[in-house]
């Protein structure tokens, strides 16, 4: 049992780390995008303009190829009747068509090399494209993964430490139900067991002197008949601490009236018990929940407090069932209460205020050093159709 613990504070730390890694990986994402975005609008402005050139181009070659012809014809003029022209006009005429026919393969690998270039850009445009959409698609996966991190994952912690939490006090309730039956045992074995065990030796005296000593066999039957009466009530005590019948017989606040007086009587300790209003029925598992809220309340009283008197209000509302224990103890700095999470911890105050929230009711103390002790406890008297009675 010693590795029952988990360090909630470690997976909160894991998890913002996590999303701390998530947060960089998107900027990242987003720069990428950036990039990948402004590159397409370069290639696309590269593109656009280059498109302009080569239109340019084109119109610039189609010119060149009409002055071309329009210069081998007058070539081949020049050459059929070269007796008409002088040589500096032949000589021109032959410049004239060789550089056209120069600049023009010059014009047709300009344009060879443009639309090359076109074709290429078009190609970086997709894959630019295809970038910014991988991008923009791993941004959205992004996204999803931080709305679980930030919703739901980011409290995992909390979740676990609140299993854990359960994990504990399923624990320490079983250990409880096994110190309560312990206690039972032992109760039983200290004084009904013994008791029934004097009741058979005493039955065995009375028997052998029966025909003997018939005055001391009648002494004999009185101390057998209290033996009896005394065990018959450490049996109904027994009883009543594991569940009072009253509660089902009598009712919660007659009940609680005989607790308290007895506990006064057996404590020395001056109880006050006011009840105000009243209820035709309320559920078994409100009247044993309040039930032992005061025992507990009690308990905790004699044990540590150190008080003199109790004050016990339990006032029935429309809807609702409010409960004060005050002490004049000595009280405690309750801000300072913390539940303890060892197995071998006890249930207290804790405990009742556990049992109150189970109802949907409300639990709160007060209390200070030297100042005594409140408890208020406001429960629904409407439940769920689906509790169940608690069973003790």
């Amino acid at each position: 049992m010693a590795n029952y613990k988990f360090d909630a504070s470690k997976m909160d730390g894991i998890i913002k780390k996590v999303v701390e890694a998530i947060n960089g990986s998107k900027k990242e994402i987003c720069e990428i995008a950036d990039s990948a975005r402004k590159e397409h609008r370069n290639l696309e402005s590269e593109l656009h303009h280059l498109k302009i050139e080569t239109a340019e181009l084109i119109k610039e070659v189609d010119e060149i190829e009409k002055e071309l012809q329009i210069s081998r014809k007058k070539l081949m003029a020049v050459n059929k009747n070269f007796e008409k022209y002088s040589q500096e006009e032949l000589k021109q005429a032959y410049e004239k068509a060789d550089n056209l026919r120069i600049e023009l393969v010059i014009k047709r690998e300009k344009e060879k090399y443009f639309v090359k270039r076109r074709n290429d850009l078009e190609v970086r445009i997709k894959e630019v494209l295809r970038t910014v959409q991988k991008a923009d698609n791993l941004m959205a996966h992004v996204g999803v993964a931080m709305e679980y991190l930030c919703g739901d994952l980011i409290n995992l912690g909390n979740q676990i430490e609140d299993i854990q939490q359960r994990h504990v006090w399923g624990i320490r309730i079983i250990k409880a139900q096994e110190d309560e039956r312990q206690r039972v045992a032992r109760e039983i074995h200290d004084g009904p067991a013994q008791s029934m065990s004097n009741v058979v030796l005493k039955a065995e005296i009375c028997e052998k002197l029966i025909d003997v000593d018939v005055e001391k066999a009648r002494l004999e039957l009185q101390n057998l008949k209290r033996i009896v009466r005394d065990s018959l009530v450490d049996v109904r005590k027994i009883i009543y601490n594991l569940r009072p019948m009253s509660l089902d017989d009598l009712g919660l606040v007659p009940t609680l009236q005989r607790f308290t007086s007895t506990f006064q009587d057996e404590n020395k300790i001056d109880i006050q018990f006011k009840s105000r209003g009243s209820i035709s029925e309320i559920r078994s598992v409100i009247s044993l929940t309040v039930f032992r809220i005061v025992q507990e309340a009690l308990n905790n009283i004699r044990k540590h407090a150190k008080a003199n008197s109790v004050v016990i209000n339990i006032e029935f509302l429309e809807d609702k069932l409010r409960i004060s224990i005050i002490d004049d103890g000595i009280g405690f700095d309750a801000e300072n209460i913390k539940v303890r999470h060892d197995i071998d911890g006890g249930f207290g105050l804790f405990s009742m205020k556990e049992r109150v929230e189970l109802l949907d009711g409300e639990f709160s103390i007060n209390s200070r050093l030297g100042s005594g002790t409140r408890l208020s406890i406001m429960i629904p008297l409407t439940q769920n159709k689906g509790d169940a009675d608690e069973k003790n």
